[in-house]
């Protein structure tokens, strides 16, 4: 689908749309993963979507999980250069991200008769920078008909700097699952060491705390020095200690399964004889996709000439939780790519509804009634801000907290008053 109305346009997103099986149709729920320039296939095919086909295994099966049983999804391959999307990658900024998103979305509302939608714009990893940017410059059309955004949600969202995220956490995260990490004495001496040098320990406790303090000041090592990188140092540390190292699941071992999507660990893997999935001629053809070479998050940068945008956290973030109806950040505990507590420190300097972060520390049980879970991490809403903090979950929570996910959308969508 064209990015735009222009008869001429050779820049196209692509999409796979499966409408609910539920009675309610009037909701539009858009999922996009991250990267940047990583592929919304991913999502359908191991995450959200109706079939499920993990790692390892022989073939895909239903998924009991699947988002389209509540409401009617979409997955969509963007920016231009990820996934099937057509085109020579050219973005310039969230914004310019934005706009042609919206270009093609309203291609796709008025050429499938889906005006008049609640829509929910939800997705993973860098869509924490995506999705907010595409929500408020729905905002910005002005024009319900085509854009009506009702919420956001976002697992382990990118909203603040790469310092935020990466590096400041690190040796708090490491410390907690060093059982995991199993890394020896002296590796654990040089990252305290540096994590205190580099102003990391010292930033961490004084800011997230709650209440907040104030305003945060500038973190320190913005743009990361190579002696300040802690976390490529733990990740170098850790692959030592296990080969099979997975920065987006801290508990996987070797031997690293087989994936039809060939990215089953922390980077592309494909064993002699594979294949990967959409890279099949035949399923090109079935699924109506351009005959191309896929892969799941491209190797070329989507930005040619890097992302400029400032982080979403700054301030669009926290003046579309005041507009919508609901906002959902969830972050799974076994997540080393985007730790937690990254999370947690770009929400603590966000302003919303009249008050500076979180004005007490998220305790309260969330419990998933699904196949007997019970509890399986914390919750806490302020202001319209739902965060919920979940165990035995990596950075894909729809992929290993299935039940978890869904039970969020119900909650984003309104079918349950609270979590």
């Amino acid at each position: 689908m064209p990015i735009s109305k222009d008869l001429n346009e050779t820049r196209k997103l692509w999409f796979w749309f499966f409408p609910t099986t539920s009675t309610v149709d009037d909701e539009l729920v858009i999922w996009l993963n991250g990267g940047p320039g990583c592929s919304s296939l991913e999502g359908l095919l191991q995450e959200n979507g109706p079939f499920s086909w993990r790692y390892g295994t022989y073939r895909p099966v239903r998924n009991t999980y699947s988002w389209h049983d509540l409401t009617n999804m979409i997955w969509v391959e963007q920016p231009v250069g990820a996934g099937f999307s057509q085109g020579v990658p050219d973005a310039v900024s969230e914004e310019d991200i934005a706009e042609k998103f919206l270009g093609f979305l309203e291609n796709f509302i008025k050429t499938f008769g889906f005006e008049n939608k609640k829509i929910y714009v939800t997705g993973e990893s860098y869509a924490g920078y995506y999705v907010p940017y595409i929500v408020d410059a729905m905002y910005k059309k002005n024009n319900t008909k085509l854009f009506d955004p009702r919420g956001l949600m976002i697992f382990s969202p990118t909203l603040s700097e790469w310092v935020i995220h990466e590096q400041i956490p690190t040796a708090q995260y490491v410390d907690y699952w060093a059982r995991l990490f199993a890394l020896n004495k002296t590796t654990m001496d040089h990252l305290h060491a540096t994590a205190d040098k580099c102003g990391y320990t010292s930033y961490m406790s004084e800011n997230l705390v709650f209440p907040p303090k104030g305003p945060f000041p500038t973190p320190p090592q913005i743009f990361t020095s190579s002696e300040c990188d802690v976390w490529s140092a733990v990740f170098r540390a850790a692959t030592l200690v296990n080969p099979c190292f997975n920065v987006f699941h801290i508990t996987t071992t070797c031997p690293l399964p087989w994936d039809v999507l060939g990215y089953p660990g922390s980077s592309h893997f494909l064993p002699e004889g594979a294949e990967i999935y959409f890279n099949r001629t035949d399923v090109q053809k079935a699924i109506n996709a351009p005959h191309v070479n896929w892969e799941v998050c491209s190797r070329d940068y989507v930005f040619p000439n890097g992302d400029p945008s400032d982080p979403p956290s700054y301030s669009v973030l926290p003046r579309l939780i005041d507009k919508l109806e609901r906002t959902v950040l969830g972050h799974g505990l076994l997540d080393f790519r985007l730790s937690i507590n990254g999370s947690l420190l770009a929400i603590q300097n966000m302003t919303w509804g009249g008050k500076q972060g979180f004005q007490t520390k998220p305790a309260e049980p969330f419990i998933v009634p699904y196949d007997n879970q019970g509890t399986i991490g914390v919750v806490h809403t302020e202001r319209k801000l739902t965060w919920v903090e979940m165990e035995l979950c990596g950075h894909m929570a729809p992929q290993h907290q299935p039940g978890a996910a869904y039970r969020q959308l119900e909650y984003l969508l309104g079918r349950i008053n609270k979590l």
